[in-house]
């Protein structure tokens, strides 16, 4: 309330899935006659939101996706989404560093606090900002750009044990090696800066480094805590952007997005610039306790014995 956001519900049954790439749970209505999806991810209505006027506005609820579980993953998870109308992604990565700070100071009173292991984790000052490219580049010994050839990247892959799908695009596979290089070793709270513009099709090319996204991703204890966006408000770009979803959809990616008519119908009647964060909130019950997701969920899904 201080920061004046408003909150909304959206819907959880959708016509259509988008808003993040992952598989979703599919189910029918047998009043419309019609196939629905559980929600991914809220971002579309939010957006919506935004250009009827509320300039900033979340939403804490659920989502669900149709994916592995594991320590830090689980099928039906709660989400804090929240954006922010003349924001960008930098704006939004001081806010989310203000907002789990915040968090931390009311639970333990202090931001450098032990965690149920006996380790300790410290969430005080500024936080590590690194850019991908830089990094995965540094972490391999070799320069690797948005113009590095697909061919080459499948060669650093497969040299490093990664196994990808074959179809594959550029961007994936830097995605893959910065996961196998970079990320599991970001202990301390980081957020990693400027993805490929090729798997961040919501999110604004950079305005300066052709070829990558304002796009972050918050690392802490090497899982992803959040991510945040510039958003892409230009609606002929997002429809040139969405239809490439669709090929990749078409072409057996199960994860690529829809093409949302009503969402692009949205953004034609303007958009201001906007930033926009998701972050899981069982994940900020993993950062504030060193606890894995199984055990910040009240009743998780688990296999039947």
């Amino acid at each position: 309330a201080k920061r004046d956001y408003i909150e909304v519900e959206t819907p959880m049954l959708q016509t259509m899935h988008g808003g993040a790439a992952a598989r979703p749970f599919v189910t029918a209505s047998n009043a419309f006659d019609m196939q629905l999806f559980l929600r991914i991810a809220p971002e579309l209505f939010l957006k919506r939101c935004v250009v009827g006027g509320i300039e900033r506005v979340f939403e804490i609820n659920r989502n669900f996706r149709n994916e592995g579980a594991d320590s830090t993953h689980s099928p039906e998870f709660a989400m804090l989404e929240y954006y922010q109308a003349y924001a960008d992604y930098n704006d939004m990565a001081t806010l989310t560093r203000e907002l789990i700070q915040e968090a931390a100071m009311a639970v333990h009173g202090t931001l450098n606090y032990e965690l149920v292991d006996g380790g300790t984790r410290d969430l005080s000052g500024e936080w590590d900002q690194i850019s991908v490219f830089p990094s995965v580049s540094k972490a391999i010994g070799k320069e690797i750009t948005p113009e590095t050839p697909i061919e080459e990247l499948r060669k650093l892959c497969a040299d490093a044990g990664i196994t990808h799908d074959p179809k594959a695009i550029h961007g994936k596979l830097v995605e893959e090696l910065l996961e196998h290089y970079v990320v599991e070793h970001l202990k301390n709270p980081t957020f990693v800066m400027d993805y490929p513009v090729d798997t961040s099709p919501l999110v604004r090319e950079h305005r300066i480094h052709k070829g990558t996204a304002e796009k972050w991703d918050l690392y802490i204890d090497g899982y992803e805590a959040g991510t945040g966006y510039s958003e892409l408000v230009d609606p002929v770009i997002q429809r040139e952007r969405l239809m490439e979803q669709s090929s990749l959809k078409a072409g057996g990616d199960a994860e690529a997005m829809q093409l949302d008519e009503d969402f692009l119908r949205a953004l034609e009647y303007g958009m201001p610039p906007t930033g926009g964060v998701g972050m899981g909130i069982d994940r900020l019950l993993m950062t504030l306790t060193g606890l894995n997701i199984r055990e910040t969920i009240l009743f998780p899904l688990v296999k039947p014995e």
